[in-house]
């Protein structure tokens, strides 16, 4: 313990720690003991002290230079939190040094914090890897072999116990305390089924507690145990059963056959000792060492004709000692030597090359007769049986017989016509083989066929392609080569040449060369794309004898920059209203885009930047700024506001072709017009006769309409009391209900005739559901109908007509408003049926 008092002269006590033992978890820290698996970050005790004058303290906590700071401590409260981890295994002894002042005096102590143990280091194994050595002789229980493992913590969880694992269960066992391995009761080792074996040992403690809870751990190692053979398996032949022959040519010591045996314990063998115990009668001999039995006389000297030798094979022990033995049976045959190979032979003795000369495609199954072949085997038996088979394009050719003994006559025959083709090649040819069965030396021979082919006029000419596609482009010159087609005929001679011809509606403008196939067009045709741009015809191909074939030929013409864009007139009037454009349009004459697409510009203009124009559409509009005649009156000091322009219409084509026209337009303002009717009259003054047209076809549906509904009412009111005869508009009521009358018209413009009124704007009509209404009437008089009374759930309507109308009784007031309204009705319908009676007159006299 360290004091430091400074000199104040008062008396002055120093601070100090309480001192409450090593099991506290505050006081001075000295003799605290804390588990390794304590958490970092955990407040693991409390340094508490006091000072005898009741000032406060502050507390400090310090390590050795070069050791490791594990825990910090706050200077006010006291409370020491551990920083970093533990490991008892490593350090199981801390010192620190903690101190408390009051600011005046320090007290330092040097304190030591046991680290207490636990559970968090599994087992080690020592001494890897474990192999070990075993006899396989080594008898059952013995120990063969120990293990180890260390676990470095304390207590329980320090403790080492071992089992081992196996599947399936092997065959050893292990001592759980001290490691050592023993082979298990009752099993055995053998190096010929298991040469070496492999086991998984585990080493577990004996477990504990770590961060609370309990845990077990453990570690695995794998032993390797090699099995060392033992002398325990007597020997064996390989390769059995054993068969050798004997031939005429055999001298006394040939080699006839090799056995071969070999220990039956592979790892550690012994020599082998080869005799014969039985069936040689003397003629036989073998090599002890390798088992090699050899003829002991001449071949002519054998008695019989099949031998069976008994061959011994034994171990050689210790002292050249004879010990396990395994016998086999060899079989040996006397055979005839075969010593001649098949031979073909033609009308002159042998013979390997035959050859003839025949026409193509002959038919299937027909005799290449030929061909004169023989063949022959001067053996005998099995030696003189051998097999025939042609080698060649497959299956065009088929040798009869397959399977010959000694001598036969070979036939050849056709399988497959379509391969023996001229066109494939003048010359076909084969091998014909001969080839032993049933000898070991399997000898054979060969003999070359050669066919020379004669063509015949077997194939037809042949398009390289079904159809031919061709450009041209128009205006070109007579003669010009528009497309080469080409026909193969692969005959030879006449037969393959190929002459062309044309021929089909589309064939007039075009020649072909008979004997190129360059198809051009006549020295008098000229194409034209305007005129047809589509041609389509057939060419053919024949040979010397009229086998032909033929293709299809598409020609198209194209389209060449040849016209130029023209305008209707040179000189072409307009009137344009103010906000409606006026349109120009040119036509160009040639058959496709680019060539007939026409671009519009202005070129000149008076007054000038008074117009734009589209491009696309030849619409003329006058410029954004312009938007009343007077801004034009303001432009032009002209009365008549008339402005003229150039307008020019320029193709896409190239060479581009262009023209210009002139175009006088008029200014006008637009009248006021109201109603659709107006509208549309004031979009066709340039366009009369469309105006015209559309007016024909109304007033001739009005006609119908009205002829209709006016037969329709004069069947109904053929009954009627009273007929008013007068001009005027139908109008239903109910009782108690003043009729309805239509407004005055007043028609302050001409155009103001084609307006036509909504009768449902009639203040009296507000709130009531809308009925059908007839169309106006533009007929003739037909007598009126007679009056009826309206339904009470029937709303009134009105059924304008021009022969007249039926009402009620009523006033002398209401009968004058009926009539100035028919007045009205009478003057519109009278101009539309004098209009229609002149367009009906002038379509007269066009028929005349």
């Amino acid at each position: 313990m360290f004091i430091c008092v400074p000199n104040t002269g008062q008396s002055d006590y120093a601070p100090y720690f309480y001192d409450n033992g090593p099991s506290s978890t505050n006081g001075n820290m000295a003799l605290f003991s804390i588990s390794e698996d304590t958490a970092i970050g955990t407040h693991i005790y409390t340094l508490n002290g006091t000072d005898p004058e009741g000032d406060s303290v502050r507390y400090s906590l310090t390590f050795e230079k070069g050791s490791r700071e594990y825990f910090k401590v706050d200077p006010k409260s006291g409370n020491v939190t551990l920083v970093q981890e533990l490991d008892r295994e490593k350090q199981d002894e801390i010192s620190a040094i903690v101190s408390i002042t009051d600011g005046r005096n320090k007290v330092i102590e040097t304190v030591r914090v046991f680290v207490t143990d636990a559970n968090d280091e599994r087992p080690e194994f020592q001494n890897l890897p474990y192999v070990a050595d075993i006899p396989e002789d080594t008898d059952p229980g013995s120990s063969i072999f120990r293990v180890q493992a260390v676990d470095k913590d304390m207590g329980s969880g320090g403790s080492v116990s071992y089992f081992l694992l196996s599947s399936p269960p092997a065959k050893f066992i292990i001592d759980a305390h001290s490691g050592v391995l023993r082979i298990k009761p009752g099993e055995t080792l053998d190096y010929e089924t298991e040469p070496t074996l492999f086991l998984m040992v585990v080493a577990k403690d004996g477990g504990g507690k770590y961060k609370g809870k309990q845990q077990v751990l453990t570690s695995t190692a794998n032993i390797t145990i090699n099995v060392i053979d033992a002398q325990d398996t007597p020997p064996f032949f390989v390769g059995t059963p054993y068969f050798g022959y004997i031939y005429e040519v055999s001298v006394p010591g040939s080699e006839i056959f090799t056995v071969y045996a070999k220990d039956g314990d592979l790892g550690n063998p012994n020599p082998i000792h080869y005799s014969i115990i039985g069936g040689s009668d003397g003629v036989f001999d073998i090599n002890s060492t390798n088992g090699c039995i050899s003829l002991a006389t001449h071949p002519v000297l054998l008695k019989n004709e099949l031998y069976e030798i008994k061959v011994k094979a034994s171990e050689i022990g210790p002292n050249d000692q004879l010990m396990d033995y395994d016998i086999t049976m060899v079989t040996v045959r006397v055979v005839d030597l075969n010593n001649h190979p098949p031979t073909f032979y033609g009308e002159n003795g042998p013979q390997s090359t035959f050859e003839v000369t025949m026409n193509e495609h002959p038919p299937a199954g027909e005799i290449l007769r030929g061909f004169k072949i023989t063949v022959n085997d001067s053996d005998q038996g099995a030696n003189a049986k051998f097999k025939l088979r042609l080698v060649g394009p497959s299956r065009v050719l088929r040798v009869v017989p397959q399977t010959v003994l000694n001598e036969a006559q070979v036939t050849i025959i056709v399988e497959d016509s379509s391969g023996i083709d001229y066109e494939k090649g003048p010359t076909i040819s084969f091998k014909l083989l001969a080839v032993e069965i049933d000898t070991p030396e399997r000898f054979s021979a060969t003999a070359d066929i050669v066919i020379n082919l004669l063509d015949t006029n077997d194939n037809i000419p042949k398009f390289t392609s079904e159809y031919y596609i061709a450009r041209v482009p128009e205006n070109s010159p007579g003669g010009s080569n528009v497309v080469s087609v080409t026909a193969n005929d692969p005959d030879s001679g006449p037969w393959g040449e190929v002459k062309y011809t044309i021929y089909g509606s589309g064939s007039d403008l075009f020649a072909i060369q008979q004997s190129t196939g360059i198809i051009y067009t006549q020295p008098w045709a000229t194409l034209d794309a305007e005129v047809r741009s589509k041609y389509n015809f057939y060419v053919k191909a024949e040979d010397s004898e009229g086998k032909y074939s033929l293709a299809e030929v598409f020609v198209t013409v194209l389209d060449m920059n040849d016209h130029s864009p023209e305008f209707d007139h040179k000189l072409m009037e307009r009137t344009m209203i103010i906000g409606a454009p006026v349109k120009v349009e040119a036509v160009d004459e040639d058959a496709e885009s680019p060539n007939n697409v026409i671009e519009y510009s202005i070129m000149k203009a008076d007054p000038d930047n008074a117009f734009d124009i589209d491009a696309e559409t030849g619409e003329i509009k006058l410029k954004p700024y312009i938007k009343s005649m007077a801004i034009v009156q303001n432009i032009t000091k002209q009365k008549d506001c008339k402005w003229s322009l150039v307008v020019q219409a320029r193709d896409r084509g190239y060479p581009s072709f262009s023209t210009t026209a002139v175009v006088n337009i008029d200014i006008t303002e637009a009248a006021t017009l109201k109603g659709p009717m107006g509208v549309f009259l004031m979009k066709s003054r340039d366009n009369p006769l469309r105006a015209i047209g559309v007016v024909t076809f109304i007033i001739s549906l009005l006609v119908g309409v009205t002829v209709l509904v006016s037969a329709a009412m004069y069947m109904r009111n053929t009954k009627s009391n009273r007929i008013m005869p007068a001009r005027r508009v139908i109008k239903r009521r109910p009782r108690d209900q003043e009729p309805w009358n239509l407004p005055l018209l007043k028609l302050n413009n001409p155009a103001d005739k084609f307006i036509v009124g909504d009768p449902e704007s009639n203040p009296m009509q507000t709130g009531r559901s809308s009925r059908p209404k007839p169309p106006p009437p533009s007929a003739p008089s037909l007598p009126p109908p007679p009056p009826c009374s309206t339904r009470p759930t029937e709303w009134p309507r009105a059924v304008p007509t021009i022969s007249g109308a039926l009402a009620a009784k009523g006033s002398k007031k209401a009968k004058a408003n009926r009539r100035k309204e028919g007045n009205i009705s009478s003057a519109l319908v009278s101009e539309l049926k004098m209009k229609l009676e002149q367009k009906i007159i002038e379509s007269n006299q066009g028929y005349c």
